[in-house]
């Protein structure tokens, strides 16, 4: 039986869309791979959106890449992989079954830190797992800080930086706060991580969650003082987003990532009062009024709603058209930007 059911209104986006806008080969630079042999009782405070958790319940390593070879049946495709982690959840189990099944895979992975982890504990279990870096998320600060008050070194505090800064590994970050990527205090901090961490590869996760238009600001001209600032495109659907991030910093500093499993959701995304709804077929992932970013269409609508993951890659596919990206820049941003910096990063750690 196969993972999820590929339909006729699919394979036609990917054969007349998608496939030969896409490199032969692709590396998905932000994904999750988790077993629910890790996953523990929900907290009740866990201060993030629940949308993404209807599509999944687990993303072993062999649903990751059966994932792969159906959405893109003709590419060689690899990951940068992580654990999905809640504050319950058994990390040590997770980051252990990432560093093993990645290993056996030929893949590169992340660490996924907690901030009340000492300096000497994160670099020994950096290297001990042969990480090339860290992931963290906003639902491990401290349960005192309300959501929107939450700021980037509550969850990756600096004790943790400066060891990353001293490997000059990776430091995946999805920024928080209801600003998203115009919010002045993600601004400063990621200005000032940078400037105290210069040595880190820092990749600021789905364009910094700027999801619309209203999300943009003039964060890119703020952040142009940080040139080598990196970003991913991972779970976004906005192309005015991407574009505005193509005429900031140009092909060589933007990655594709899909959020494996969640790109997995039949989807189409469209934005209303300054936020993003998902729209979804009927009855497929249950209450939409369990989310706010949900909305169900009509069972004859659905019939044309694809996969999240093309949907991100469309979106992408007409920021390119509005910069005017080359086909080789294209490879850039879905091979050749992660290739060359896993190698780096790889050669820092000592071959990690």
């Amino acid at each position: 039986m196969s993972l999820f059911p590929v339909t006729d209104y699919d394979r036609e986006v990917y054969e007349t869309q998608i496939r030969d806008f896409l490199p032969p080969k692709i590396i998905d630079i932000h994904t999750h791979t988790y077993t629910l042999a890790t996953v523990g009782p929900a907290p009740k405070n866990l201060r993030v959106v629940t949308w993404p958790s209807l599509v999944a319940a687990e993303n072993p390593i062999e649903d990751h890449r059966e994932a792969y070879r159906l959405f893109f049946p003709d590419k060689e495709v690899s990951a940068l992989c992580f654990a999905s982690l809640s504050p319950n959840d058994d990390q040590a189990g997770a980051n252990a079954y990432v560093a093993r099944v990645a290993r056996e895979a030929g893949w590169p992975a992340l660490y996924f830190s907690r901030p009340e982890q000492s300096a000497e504990e994160l670099e020994r279990e950096l290297l001990a797992g042969g990480f090339l870096g860290i992931k963290g998320y906003l639902a491990f600060s401290p349960d005192y800080i309300p959501e929107a008050e939450i700021r980037v070194f509550d969850f990756f505090p600096k004790h943790q930086l400066r060891v990353i800064d001293r490997h000059g590994g990776i430091v995946m970050l999805h920024i928080p706060r209801n600003g998203r990527l115009k919010d002045p205090v993600n601004i400063a901090q990621i200005l000032e991580l940078k400037q105290e961490f210069p040595n880190i590869r820092l990749i600021i996760a789905h364009i910094g969650r700027a999801y619309v238009h209203a999300d943009v600001g003039d964060a890119f001209a703020q952040l142009s003082a940080c040139p080598d600032l990196l970003f991913d495109f991972s779970a976004n659907t906005s192309d005015f987003a991407m574009t505005k991030l193509l005429e900031a910093v140009g092909p060589d500093r933007v990655f594709f990532g899909s959020d494996m499993p969640i790109c997995r959701m039949r989807m189409r995304r469209i934005e209303e009062n300054n936020t993003y709804i998902n729209l979804i077929p009927p009855g497929l992932y249950g209450d939409p009024r369990q989310d706010r970013h949900l909305r169900e269409v009509s069972p004859e609508e659905a019939k044309r709603i694809t996969f999240f993951m093309y949907e991100e890659i469309l979106a992408f596919k007409r920021a390119a058209a509005n910069v005017g990206l080359t086909k080789a820049d294209v490879a850039k941003a879905f091979f050749g930007n992660a290739d060359a910096l896993i190698r780096d990063v790889r050669t820092r750690l000592g071959g990690a």
